[in-house]
């Protein structure tokens, strides 16, 4: 058995001919575009921030600004931990080598669980998307699954042939719908130049003061989910140490001053009126319809580009946490499989897709036994609430492991600030959307989601403890495999 105390960096033993991806051909500025592709600001805004603008009220950009402390709070966490230990397996090794094998299985069923359902719902708005854009402008009104199928079949074809290819890709189709934000948010806020007011940035213009900071900030923190995307392509980064912590923290200051600017845009647009923002279907889209008419496609072509961007980016890099999960026998091995030229998880990816899509027929089933075809502008925030819950779970204990595993393996390296305060300050930050996500009272489905993911818990420490009495050098194998290693 490993010595408990030795430094995690080093691996126990040998371990045959391990599977790996494609060393040192990613920079700093492709993950970073690639981090803010996942989080896909317009995707996200488009379909959140009505009901973030009428949970917090007028001043929503600043639960914004209070989401994007908490969000660096957890980049501090990923940053800390990939400086010490860089890895494709990201949360799920940090987990891991802190807390033992079993919490490393836990986690990878966790993180696998919650990002397959969080992007299910991404993968069906990138087909609602189009629908709705292409219903407006040409009338044609053709089912949104056929063109979820095939946008789905487009990135994993990227995906396939490369993570050089499909992460420039995901990166030019973030470029393409910042530009088209950006224009829309300053032409709004030139249009109504003199109703500019600094309401949206006072305190006392928070719906439910503390109340309404508290449960509106849930909803502006998953405005920045796929956050954590560089972690996962640790191995493919050139000088990974240095560059994952560059690129979380640099992407999470662009998006917290991005989407300040997008929110002040929308709710000046709407001339602060929050109750008539809440009842529009996408506000930032209508907000573009009254000031640039025509002009308008700006903002369709950015949320398709930003769908697009975030199927690529987000199975891209969350897949990769299951390839390692497999690779380290944490899942099946068959999903840590290697294409031999292009250096790609093809089996991880596939699977994850495949996964994501029976996820969205189940649901579309369950719809049509029920109450009718499925929204799926409705689904995206049902299936995003749910795979929150899960990933919100790792992100906590990411958090609490930070500290224990400088103190246990790098204690000349601790540091009261970076590895103790802001972890706790973190976990707090965490605790309270997990609270909102959670409280009882809620109506369905969401009432029964946190009944799911206790469930799921629970089945995945059973599944994790059966493994690692049956694998007895599992222990040796978790976090073996470091980002930058010969």
């Amino acid at each position: 058995m490993p010595n408990p105390g030795a430094d995690p960096l080093s691996p126990p033993g040998p371990l045959g001919a391990p599977q790996r991806l494609r060393g040192g051909v990613l920079g700093m500025a492709d993950i970073a575009a690639a981090t803010m592709a996942n989080v896909g600001p317009a995707m996200s805004f488009f379909f959140g921030f009505a009901f973030l603008a009428t949970t917090a009220g007028v001043a929503s950009p600043l639960t914004i600004a209070a989401a994007g402390v908490a969000v660096a709070l957890l980049g501090n966490t990923l940053a800390e931990f990939s400086r010490a230990h860089p890895s494709a397996g990201s949360f799920i090794t940090f987990v891991g080598k802190t807390f033992g094998p079993v919490s490393a299985v836990t986690t990878a069923l966790l993180a696998a669980l919650g990002y397959i359902v969080a992007m299910a719902g991404v993968i069906s708005i990138s087909g609602g998307f189009v629908q709705i854009t292409l219903q407006y402008y040409t009338g044609i009104d053709l089912p949104w699954i056929i063109w979820t199928l095939l946008l789905t079949g487009l990135a994993v074809v990227l995906m396939l042939r490369g993570v050089v290819v499909s992460t420039k890709w995901a990166g030019y189709f973030f470029g393409a719908e910042m530009l088209m934000l950006i224009v829309v948010s300053v032409a709004a806020l030139v249009e109504h130049h003199g109703s500019l007011s600094v309401d949206p940035f006072l305190p006392r213009h928070i719906s439910g003061g503390f109340n309404g900071l508290a449960a509106g900030f849930p909803l502006a923190v998953y405005l920045f989910i796929g956050w954590e995307n560089s972690a996962a392509l640790a191995e493919e980064t050139e000088n990974p140490r240095r560059n994952v912590g560059r690129a979380v923290f640099s992407s999470i200051a662009i998006m917290t001053v991005s989407y300040i600017l997008f929110a002040y845009a929308t709710v000046t647009g709407f001339g602060y009126d929050v109750a008539r923002l809440g009842d529009s279907r996408i506000p930032f889209i209508e907000v573009a319809h009254d000031t640039l008419g025509v002009l308008a496609f700006l903002a369709y072509l950015g949320g398709l580009t930003s769908t697009l961007g975030v199927l690529i980016a987000g199975i891209n890099s969350q897949a990769r946490l299951v390839f390692n999960a497999g690779r380290e026998g944490l899942l099946p091995a068959f999903f840590g499989y290697v294409h031999p030229v292009r250096r790609t998880p093809n089996n991880a990816i596939v699977t994850f897709t495949a996964i994501a899509l029976l996820i969205i027929g189940g649901w579309g089933l369950g719809h049509l036994l029920g109450s009718g075809p499925m929204n799926p502008v409705v689904f995206f925030t049902e299936s995003s609430t749910l795979g929150a819950i899960l990933i919100l779970l790792v992100y906590l204990a990411s958090n609490i492991a930070l500290p224990l595993y400088y103190r246990r393996y790098r204690p000349q390296e601790f540091r009261v600030v970076r590895h103790l305060l802001l972890p706790a300050l973190g976990t707090v930050a965490i605790l309270v959307p997990l609270y909102y996500l959670a409280k009882p009272g809620q109506p369905a489905p969401y009432n029964w989601f946190p009944y799911a993911a206790i469930a799921t818990l629970l089945v995945a420490v059973g599944y994790a403890t059966i493994l690692v009495r049956r694998d007895p050098i599992l222990a040796e194998r978790v976090g073996s495999i470091v980002a930058d290693a010969d």
